[in-house]
Parts: structure tokens; sequence; C-alpha cells
């Protein structure tokens, strides 16, 4: 009979979602991820994958996959610290700290999980952690794990930022948590500001840089990299299922104290079976392809120029940027 009540209050919930025109509705891709996509409505173009680079069917990645599963098999059935760990993971954990230029990286199986990991692992009570208000849900969910003192400012809005820090300086540490670029909008944080305040007020910065790593920037190292400011940020986190090869995975990256603390005591690292070694092995070929290939990159941002420059002349309103992320507002 309890399930009976929640059964109806469930009903009626997800009655209202459809009612309100927000119910989420699952397309059905019955190929592989790509520009053009089967499903079971037909052939369509692909506008709305994270697919940054092309890298999600990209042959030689799905070959070395296959050659790779021969030599290390399909999962670890194990964390990493009791068994779970190969010389594939260590040896992606390294590439991606000299892609970024970090000290050290930890591998996780989301981006999500590495924003929940990361908070409460390294703050406490005695701590202030000062979010922007766009911030993913990961680092939102994340933040409310830990029990530092937990402060919002308005999106990019600077000073209020520093409003926020400035009520925080009876705290024994400070991080300051941002998007690198906000995926709902497409906008960068103004890190070059945000570091300056950080330092200002003794801060630490966390950036969430997903929708950004291996395309943004000069290198592709994201968005520190494109606003010059790689060696002022103490923690990035993102992850492996966008640009880099499309699948799953996620890291943080940076100082390399923090990085063993989290080894430690970070609960999705310990608790979580190990990133799956075909994962890794993708991954990892996707980042050679990154640095390699830096045509993909060129080709991208080309593209988004384009099509944000023929978008406003047939009369679309959108907003201002350079990112792939192109908010089309139809004010509906």
């Amino acid at each position: 009979m309890a399930y009976t009540k929640i059964k109806n209050w469930l009903e009626e919930e997800i009655s209202n979602i459809h009612k309100s025109g927000l119910y989420k509705k699952e397309n059905i891709l019955t190929s592989s991820q790509s520009t053009n996509v089967d499903t079971t409505d037909g052939e369509k173009i692909n506008f709305c994958a994270n697919n940054y680079l092309g890298l999600a069917d990209n042959k030689e990645i799905i070959n070395t996959v296959k050659n790779g599963i021969d030599n290390y098999g399909f999962g670890m059935a194990s964390v990493r610290f009791i068994c779970g760990t190969q010389d594939i993971h260590k040896n992606l954990e390294d590439q991606i700290s000299n892609f970024l230029g970090t000290e050290d990286t930890i591998l996780y199986n989301s981006c999500f999980d590495a924003n929940t990991g990361l908070f409460e692992t390294i703050l406490n009570k005695e701590d202030a952690v000062i979010s922007d208000q766009l911030n993913h849900a990961s680092i939102i969910d994340g933040i409310r794990l830990c029990k530092a003192d937990r402060k919002r400012y308005k999106h990019n809005d600077m000073k209020d930022l520093e409003e926020q820090l400035s009520q925080s300086m009876d705290k024994r540490f400070r991080l300051i948590a941002t998007d690198g670029v906000f995926s709902m909008q497409g906008d960068l944080a103004p890190l070059n500001d945000i570091c300056d305040l950080a330092e200002k007020y003794d801060s630490m910065v966390m950036v969430d840089d997903s929708h950004a790593t291996g395309f943004l920037g000069p290198n592709g190292a994201g968005t520190a990299d494109q606003l010059n400011v790689r060696d002022r940020v103490d923690i990035t986190t993102s992850t492996l299922g966008k640009a880099l090869g499309g699948a799953s995975g996620g890291f943080t990256s940076g100082k390399k104290e923090i990085v063993e603390y989290l080894r430690q005591k970070s609960r999705p690292y310990l608790f979580s079976n190990t990133l799956a070694s075909p994962i890794v092995i993708g991954a990892s070929k996707s980042l050679e392809i990154v640095i390699s290939q830096p045509e993909r990159r060129k080709n991208l941002m080309e593209n988004t120029s384009y099509f944000r420059n023929n978008m406003s002349l047939l009369g679309f309103k959108i907003l201002p940027g350079i990112h792939p992320i192109v908010p089309i507002m139809l004010r509906d």
C-alpha cells in the first residue's frame, strides 16, 4: 500500500511535466554519433551533440580500441587502489596533465563524479565556496554535499563575486567555482578577472571546463588556455565525453597535493569501479589526435563563425560569442 501513495504522486508529477511542455523524449539513434545520424524517425542532421571535433565515430580511435581490448580486456572489476589501475590509466592521467599544463590528474567515471567528489573532500565547515549561479548541476550538487559555507554570485558578475569574497575573509579556505564555458549560453567565464579577485582575496579557483577541453584556446587546452590564465587556475575538472571522443569519463587536474588527497579521500573515486579500459584507450587516442591535428580545431571555429554570421543575416537572434554552443532566441 505504501507504494500506491508514491505511485499516485509520481503519475501526477509526470503528467504535470507533460503539460508544461518539459517532458524529455529520448531520440533513438540507430547509427553511430555523427554529423548525419540515422534515427527511428529517419535520417537527421545533428546540431545538438557535444561531438565538437567529430571524434565519436573516428575510425582510427575505433580501431585502436578494438586492438586495445585484446591486450587490456573489457573492464577491471575493481576500484583503482585495490587492483583496478593499469598502465594505460596512469598514462592517460599523465597525458592530460601535460596537455593542460598541470601537475597531476585523477580519472573519474564522469565529470559529474569529479565534481561531486571534489568539494566535500577538500572543504569543511571552516571554509567557503563561492559559485556562479549558472554553474552546471554537477557543481551545484557537489557543493550541496560539502559542509562549507555556500555562497552564489550573479552570473559572471565580478562586483557581486567580490562582495561574496569580502564577506568570507574569516574562513580558512575560499574556493571560487565556475564553469569555463556555460553550457546553456555558450558564454565564457571572465577568468582573468576571477583570478585577479582570487589573488586579492587569497582564494583558489576551480573551473569545470567540460565544454572547452580539446578545442578552445590556441592549444585546445580549454578556457584558461583561451584567456591565458593556465597557471592561475588551481583545479580543473572536465570530461572525456565531449570533444575527447564522446564516450564517457572525467577527471580532476591541478596541484599535485590536491590530486593526491583526492586519491585518498574522494568517495566517487574510492567506491566506484575503475574507468573501463576501452574508454581509457579511446580517450588517450583522442587526445593524441587533438594534439597532432590542430586543423580540426581550426575547422570547428570556422564553422562556428560561419553559422553564427549566417544565422544573424537570416534574422535570427543569437547570443554573441565565439563558442560552438549557439543559443538561438525564439522567445516562445
